[in-house]
């Protein structure tokens, strides 16, 4: 029963001393010397505040991406003893001593280094030798535009290490499912491939070029698992079921994941609540919420409300009256009622205050018991502060004289009735008989005269089919009024509410909303002085100055080794030609390649070009500013094709022994020419050595090249 005590427990491991020692020059050249410069380079300016809200546990939005990525850098500031104590304003600002530079920087820079062994591997898995995979990780350990951007507290860093992540699992999974499918390490490169491609995703929007690349992959694979004739129904449907929970349901519950995580740490109110709704505002801790505590929930004929415009573009705003009116004569020569103005004001006020009046009633108080206003009800806007109703009438708009002037109306005795009849629309209503809720209802006006809905600017606008979130608005603030004279009511304005209803929105409800705000929130894009095209990238006619020494002329550029750059455009350059002529002599029945050699070819293509084509040409689509850093994903998968299509052209098209040979001299001679230029742009990558105006010259090869020269 104990024979196992009288043997020895052996464990045996195939450890690839090639991935150690990628692994360990990786390390020394992304970590060296991390902390310097010890000041804010570039985008950490950026980068820096978010980090400080999560140590803070405040609310904010990034429109750049999911929340993951923003998670891993406070991650190494969380780990570092970060207090988020520091004023992110300006980039060269010093940082202070409770500020963990080096733990800041540690999650980008371990990513970095880890892209460099993940290179090989792929390489590998794509069944090249041995000579191409240890050169596409050479081309990423000395690039000198990938080693800077791995440097620093930015995100493109780890959003290619979990590209490489995603595509390396898919292969080894790949490779998997011809030995031994549903095996264990088949199931967990099938299952790290969506959680790679989650994670991609999650730092940047741009991830999702690679998530489609590996779907597109995996759907061509799976296309061909259905014709195989040898697997059963039953086998084929597992398969296909295992690739869906892997690569579609995976990464959808991760992806929500993220963001239950960074609402969850970021509760408190914070600079960027102005553009969420109001239900949203009220479920963080302070800022709205502290202000509607205890309000009614139900909004009664009688209550005292502030009226928030649902779209919130450009600026959240209130509806508004105050005492001034409409000028008699405009500047264009239309005329105008001459009533009380009524606009959208995007600050808290007192004229923000309207009152829900029963048509039928005069009292301006709720009743006890309340009686809620429903889905339909008709009712009168009444201005808390100046008594005169909401009104709308055939008077063209001050700036869109094609919609209808909105107006509070002053009775001057002419042949110009009121017409201050609403009726109510409760668009997000579950039933006909709803009734409008404080913050979580979203609601139209809709005028019972002419069919005009209250709209931004204030107007009236013709109803239509569907609607704009410009004519939505939902109750902010909310009171029940108890006070019929005007006096006591302007007192009871400034009154806390005594009432607590607790308003916390679902998990679902914040993430939608908060999603859809991350995609058509759009910032306006200023023109940079760094900022380029797509066309500027490939040939690097470009570079980014990110830091420069306050007294010496020490500096560090994203800028990328132009050997490099240029070999990788033409590898691509000359692997489609290479793919073209080989599929049109295919369909001539010209075989050039065995059929495995065709295969590997053809997936290595997909892959890398493919990469390449899906990370770049995208950009030219957007209207966005664009820096060079958004090229290095689509240039890390350039390399990876490089050294492939190299050994392609010597086992291939070196027809002699003599051609080989010399072949080999000219990429040897190359790569030479590679590291020397790699090493000469060293002291612009790490910034760590002073340079001459005379050799910061000799280092602008290129007229574009932004190369910062001290005046003396």
């Amino acid at each position: 029963m104990l024979g196992f005590l009288k043997r020895p427990v052996v464990v045996t491991a195939d450890i690839n001393l090639n991935i150690v020692a990628l692994t360990g020059v990786g390390l020394l050249s992304r970590l060296w010397r991390l902390s310097y410069p010890r000041a804010v380079v570039f985008d950490e300016v950026y980068y820096g505040q978010y980090i400080s809200f999560y140590m803070n546990r405040v609310f904010f939005l990034d429109d750049s991406g999911p929340p993951f990525g923003h998670m891993l850098l406070a991650l190494g500031g969380y780990l570092g003893g970060f207090d988020g104590n520091f004023l992110w304003n300006r980039i060269g600002a010093e940082y202070t001593s409770n500020v963990p530079v080096w733990a800041l920087r540690l999650l980008p820079a371990l990513t970095g280094a880890l892209s460099v062994p993940m290179g090989y591997q792929i390489v590998s898995e794509l069944r090249f030798s041995h000579c191409a995979a240890m050169g596409a990780a050479l081309l990423l350990l000395i690039e000198n535009a990938l080693i800077t951007q791995s440097r620093l507290m930015l995100l493109e860093s780890p959003l290619i290490f979990f590209n490489l992540l995603a595509v390396l699992s898919y292969l080894k999974f790949f490779n998997s499912q011809k030995q031994s499918p549903f095996c264990l390490r088949w199931w967990f490169w099938l299952m790290l491939t969506g959680v790679a491609c989650a994670c991609a995703v999650g730092v940047k929007y741009m991830g999702v070029f690679t998530y489609l690349l590996v779907l597109g992959v995996a759907g061509v694979h799976a296309w061909h698992l259905i014709g195989d004739r040898t697997l059963s129904n039953v086998c084929v449907f597992c398969h296909l079921l295992a690739r869906a929970v892997a690569l579609v349901v995976t990464p959808v519950v991760l992806y929500l994941l993220f963001f239950y995580v960074h609402l969850t740490l970021l509760y408190r109110s914070g600079p960027h609540d102005q553009i969420m709704s109001s239900a949203f505002q009220a479920s963080l801790e302070g800022g709205l919420a502290r202000i509607t505590q205890g309000q009614p929930l139900e909004v009664a004929f009688g209550s005292q409300v502030t009226l928030r415009n649902v779209f919130g573009k450009p600026l959240p705003c209130w509806l508004h009256s105050h005492q001034n009116t409409y000028p008699m004569i405009y500047e264009n020569g239309r005329g105008s009622s001459h009533q009380q103005q009524v606009t959208c004001y995007p600050f808290k006020d007192i004229n923000n205050w309207w009152v829900i009046k029963d048509p039928g009633r005069h009292q301006l108080v709720v009743s006890n018991p309340p009686r809620p206003v429903q889905h339909g009800d008709v009712v009168q806007l009444v201005h808390g502060m100046t008594t005169r109703l909401l009104n709308t009438h055939d008077v063209a708009a001050p700036l869109s004289p094609h919609a209808q002037e909105v107006s509070c109306y002053i009775d001057y005795n002419i042949s110009m009735p009121a017409q201050n009849l609403w009726r109510l629309d409760i668009v997000n209503r579950q039933s006909d008989k709803d009734t409008w809720k404080t913050i979580l209802s979203t609601v139209r006006f809709v005028h019972l005269n002419t069919s005009a809905v209250l709209k931004l600017e204030v107007v009236g606008e013709k109803l239509s089919p569907g609607h704009h979130e410009s004519m939505a608005w939902n109750v902010e603030e909310h009171r029940y009024g108890t006070s019929q004279e005007q006096r006591d009511r302007e007192l009871e304005l400034h009154t806390p509410t005594q009432v607590d209803i607790s308003r916390n929105l679902s998990f679902m409800a914040r993430f939608s909303e908060l999603q859809w705000r991350m995609l058509t929130l759009r910032s306006e894009d200023a023109e940079h002085k760094y900022s380029s095209t797509p066309l500027e990238w490939v040939m690097l006619d470009t570079n980014i100055a990110y830091w420069l020494h306050p007294q010496t002329s020490a500096q560090i550029h994203l800028l990328g080794n132009i050997v490099i750059w240029a070999s990788a455009s033409l590898a691509t350059a000359a692997y489609t030609l290479l793919f073209l002529w080989y599929l049109l002599r295919r369909r001539r029945g010209i075989h050039d390649l065995p059929e495995d050699m065709w295969l590997r070819w053809a997936l290595a293509g997909t892959l890398c070009a493919g990469g390449w084509a899906l990370n770049y040409l995208p950009f030219f689509l957007m209207e966005k500013t664009l820096f060079l850093y958004h090229y290095l994903p689509a240039l890390t998968f350039q390399l990876l094709l490089l050294p492939p299509v190299l050994q392609h052209v010597s086992d291939h098209l070196c027809r002699t022994r003599l051609q080989r040979s010399v072949f080999s001299a000219l990429v040897i001679a190359w790569y030479s020419a590679a590291c020397h230029v790699s090493n000469m742009l060293r002291p612009l990558t790490y910034g760590d050595r002073a340079l001459s105006p005379g050799e910061l010259l000799a280092l602008r090869w290129k007229d574009s090249w932004d190369i910062l020269i001290r005046k003396s």
